[in-house]
């Protein structure tokens, strides 16, 4: 899938191994892989079989959006617009869940 950034910080990130997401290393890392997935993606059901991501939709004014496990505390949260096969991921950002 195509993905763009709402974070540009988070485009940095992705793109610049030196840097930081300021949420440690180790979500750093686990971020660069889901970013590696979300572009090898054909559409959001792969993100729906990868168990281990927990993808779901939000709640509320937030219902747009749909998020995905980084590690038991931090999430990235992503929207997807478009129609197939033209579907885009925006990057929105990594939230705490708590």
């Amino acid at each position: 899938m195509l993905a763009d950034f709402k974070d540009e910080n988070l485009r940095k990130v992705e793109l610049d191994l030196a840097a930081d997401c300021g949420r440690g290393q180790a979500i750093t890392k686990v971020f660069r892989r889901r970013m590696q997935s979300i572009r090898a993606a054909l559409d959001e059901r792969d993100f729906y079989a990868q168990k281990s991501f927990h993808f779901e939709k939000l709640q509320g004014d937030r219902d747009h959006q749909r998020s995905m496990k980084l590690n038991d505390q931090w999430r990235l949260v992503v929207e997807i617009v478009g129609e197939a096969p033209n579907k885009k991921v925006w990057i929105i950002g990594i939230e705490d869940y708590h």
